[in-house]
């Protein structure tokens, strides 16, 4: 088995990583590979495993991930900082098992002709950081609104318990293979209406932003902001559906969705 070590820059987060290289310098049939692993082990928190997602994004049909978090408990960390010998133990008996969840293909055209793809694991947002933005909302190719407000965000089913949650969206069992729209500060009156609810959209959905103006735009996948720059381009829509590619974990002790949600938002019951 080949293994990466992907690790946020704290002290802490150095410190677990030098236990387990060592760690796993002891084992002969594991074998230290950056380049072409076959699981990445991720040290940080969620915004670490995010980071090693993109950075192995062209690989996901080979890679697993394993998460350990060393700070407060994330959404896609399994372990803790002191389960380094029971995570060794787990890629010695390794047998392939995963569990996987869709992921949100985005593709942003420009009016050069250019299109920008990109894949995200939480969500892409678009949004106006100096006026209200107004954008057409089509379905698969079909005009359903015309948007005013602060922006929109589209979120994966994993996803949806991040940016989208703060704006009142729904929270989507990531069995669900699909994603979901939501509104950042509708502006609904006697004059402008939207729907002012989250929509979830199914596999076979396109989702279509169209802007008339660009300017003051800022487009977002995950943790990567663009600006729009109308002197160089300008972007014209913006496209969503579920991706062909899926994100795998490493299935040695993979913690039910539902556990984490109640581990984060509500805690013991009293």
């Amino acid at each position: 088995m080949r293994v990466a070590i992907f690790n946020y820059e704290s002290p802490e987060s150095l410190r677990v990583r030098k236990l387990l290289l060592n760690r796993l310098e002891e084992e002969t049939a594991i074998t230290y590979d950056d380049q072409q692993p076959d699981v990445v082990i991720t040290i940080g928190g969620d915004g670490t495993l995010i980071s090693a997602f993109h950075h192995y994004e062209d690989r996901l049909s080979t890679i697993r991930f394993v998460g350990i978090h060393t700070g407060h408990l994330g959404f896609y960390t399994d372990w803790r900082n002191f389960e380094v010998e029971d995570l060794v133990e787990s890629l010695q008996n390794d047998s392939g098992q995963s569990v996987s969840y869709p992921l949100l293909e985005m593709s942003a055209t420009y009016d050069d002709g250019e299109i920008e793809r990109r894949v995200a694991l939480n969500e892409s947002t678009l949004r106006n950081i100096v006026k209200t933005m107004v954008c057409d909302v089509y379905i698969n190719n079909q005009l359903f609104e015309r948007f005013r407000g602060d922006g929109l965000v589209i979120s994966t089913p994993t996803g949806s318990t991040a940016y989208n949650k703060s704006v009142g969206g729904a929270i989507l069992d990531p069995r669900i293979i699909g994603f979901q729209l939501g509104e950042m500060a509708s502006l609904n009156n006697r004059v402008f209406r939207t729907l002012g609810s989250p929509v979830v959209f199914g596999s076979d959905t396109k989702l279509t932003l169209r802007l008339p103006d660009d300017s003051g735009t800022v487009l977002s996948c995950d943790r990567d902001q663009i600006m729009m720059d109308s002197q160089s381009h300008r972007l014209v829509d913006v496209s969503y559906r579920v991706s062909d590619k899926v994100i795998r974990f490493a299935k040695y002790r993979h913690t039910n969705f539902w556990d984490r949600v109640k581990d984060s938002f509500i805690g013991g019951i009293q």
